[in-house]
Parts: C-alpha cells; structure tokens; sequence
C-alpha cells in the first residue's frame, strides 16, 4: 500500500447524487465532474453517477472527451478559445458553452454541428455574454441551420452567502436573459443557474437544470447531509523521542517545550500540501488529533505527540483531512481556504485507492 493516498468513498457521492436529485424535483440534474472530478477520479466517478444524473459538466473539450467515452449522458463543456481545436469534443456530441460574441460568430462560421448554451453575462463578470450583445448572439444562433440553442445559463458569484443580495440580482437578470430569448424566438427549454450552495439554499434558482459540483463530494457546507467523499492519510514512517528544547525541521522552527514524542508523515509541498501550511492544522492518528509543528518539507511533515498515551506508532494511519481528522472545510478554514481547494490539494505521490459497496 502507498504511503500516501486519498480514499474515495464512490458510495458516498452516489447517496450524495440521490440527496441532490430528490431535493432538485422536476429539474434536471447535471453533475460538474471538472479538474477530474474534482481530483476524486473522473472515470470511477462518472460511473458512479451515470445511473443517478441527467447530464455532466466540465471545464474544457478534453474533459468534455474524456466523460463522452465514459458516459451516454450529454456533457457540456465551457471554457475554449477558436484557436484551441473543440471540434473533437463536437464531433463525439458534446455540448458547449458560448461564453461571448467572438465564440459565437466563429462557431457560426465554422459551420460544425453544435448544441449549445448561451453564457449570459448576469454580475460574476467572467465568462459569459454582456447585455448589450445578447440580442446579436441569439439571432446568429438562431438563425444558423446546424446550430441548436438548447439554453442559457450563468454562474453565481455569492450563493454561499445568504445574505449577499447580489444572488437576486442575479436572478433577475437571468429570467430577463430568458425572456429576451424567447421573444427573439428561441426556445430555450434547458436553463440554469444554480451552483452547489443555490441547490440546496435556493429552490427558486432550480429552474430547469442544477449544477452542483462541491455538493455531490460532500464537502459543501451548507448541508450535514451530505457525505464526505474524500480522506487524506498517510502511513507514520517514524516515531521518536524528543527532549524539551529541541527543535525539529528546517530553520528549527518549532521547539519542545517538554519531553516527549514526535512522529513523522510522508507529506510534503510536493505531495500537494502548501508550505504555508505550518502549525495551523492538526492529523488524525487512532481517535486523537495532533498539532503539525515545524517546516513543511518537500517529503515529510511532523506531527507533535506530546506524551504519546496511545502508542502511535510506525506504520499507524495519520488522517490529513477526512474520515478520522479534520473534515475538508475545518482544514479549508485552518489554511485560510475554501473546502473546493482543499479537494484538489493531493497530488504528487497520493495514489487513490476507491471505496464502493
């Protein structure tokens, strides 16, 4: 077995995909599995998901390719420039998203089939059309015989945030992004808008398709229901003593300030975990936590066990974050982070090993 390596619960995001599909009703529910899956595995995942969801999304064509030979449900990429070449992912029948003017003119003149949603510019002021080209691009999409203009849709700047009036706004210049469609004569019969936090805080925001990503790992704060996908452990390689007024690492950071004993994990920088980590966080080790002291090396970190009651020892399994340790928002809130960066943190030598029922 690795040292290092995250457990994938995959019978924890199939429940977490029913949860989601059941509060969602009508409207479909199309899983995001970016960044592989949000670096769960996208080709396990998507398997997984197959059964439960109506439709995926990713970030770019080659993602787009990669859940087009793993699924039969329609996949929807969004982020591509005309000079990077989509039409793989077009020609295997993935959708695609129009994020402005200049995608639209060249996916008319291109003259390649496509279905596509229209990105509509509505307050994250990223990727999307602004209002003062939305009736331009519907009518080129409309009017061009081998495109099929299959929505619109937008993404949320502060849905997490429930107080934040910014959403409404939102959500009002989204039904106007429908309605002027509409009176441009399109049909427009899938439109979304809601992210993982307007699923499960936001029934209004539903409209005909959902889009959660974090939600479906378990990491997402705004429900206890949902089960987290993702553990982080390493297998202790050392254990020894230490004397009050040593140090430990690079820089002699850290000193005891009495006897005791430290042990050591094989997780470094190189494995995914920021130097800039030092001393905020603790490891789970047989049902108690720990405090990581000293420097954050390439390889290794140091675990302070103080009196080491309960005899961890070599070989014994150091939780980073997950079942066991911190969960991936308590240790997002230690780096001064978000749950979605905790999620894609391992790397390096991490190899997954998959749970399923």
């Amino acid at each position: 077995m690795s040292l290092l390596r995250t457990r994938i619960d995959l019978d924890a995001i199939a429940d977490n995909a029913r949860l989601l599909k059941e509060r969602v009703g009508s409207a479909r529910l199309m899983a995001v599995v970016k960044a592989d899956a949000y670096n769960h595995g996208v080709e396990r995942v998507v398997k997984v998901l197959e059964p439960i969801v109506d439709a995926f999304g990713v970030a770019t064509a080659a993602e787009a390719c990669a859940v087009e030979s793993a699924s039969t449900r329609p996949v929807l990429f969004w982020m591509w420039v005309p000079e990077q070449d989509a039409i793989d992912a077009l020609a295997v029948g993935a959708h695609i998203g129009v994020p402005g003017l200049f995608h639209a003119r060249e996916l008319v003149d291109a003259e390649i089939p496509a279905s596509v949603y229209v990105m509509v510019e509505t307050g994250m002021h990223r990727s999307g059309v602004d209002p003062q080209d939305w009736d331009e691009v519907f009518v080129l999409l409309r009017d061009a015989e081998h495109i099929t203009v299959l929505g619109v849709c937008s993404h949320l700047a502060s849905a997490d945030d429930p107080a934040s009036p910014v959403t409404d706004r939102q959500k009002a210049e989204f039904e106007r992004a429908i309605a002027r469609g509409r009176e441009l004569g399109l049909e427009l019969p899938v439109n979304h808008l809601a992210n993982s936090p307007a699923t499960l805080l936001r029934e209004d925001l539903f409209y005909d398709q959902v889009r959660p990503g974090l939600a479906l790992y378990g990491a997402s704060p705004e429900s206890s229901e949902l089960k987290p996908a993702m553990t982080w452990e390493a297998t202790i390689s050392v254990v020894k003593p230490i004397r009050a007024g040593e140090c430990v690492s690079y820089g002699h950071t850290w000193t005891a300030e009495r006897d005791g004993w430290i042990a050591v994990v094989p997780c470094g920088y190189a494995d995914g975990l920021p130097r800039s980590a030092q001393g905020r966080f603790e490891l789970g080790v047989n049902g108690g936590r720990y405090p990581q002291v000293g420097r954050v090396c390439m390889d290794q970190i140091i675990i302070d066990l103080g009196d080491n009651t309960a005899g961890v020892a070599p070989g014994d399994t150091a939780v980073i974050f997950g079942e066991g340790g911190m969960s991936a928002g308590e240790f997002a809130d230690a780096l001064g982070t978000i749950p979605y960066e905790v999620l894609t943190l391992p790397k390096g030598r991490t190899v997954r090993v998959y749970e399923e029922e």
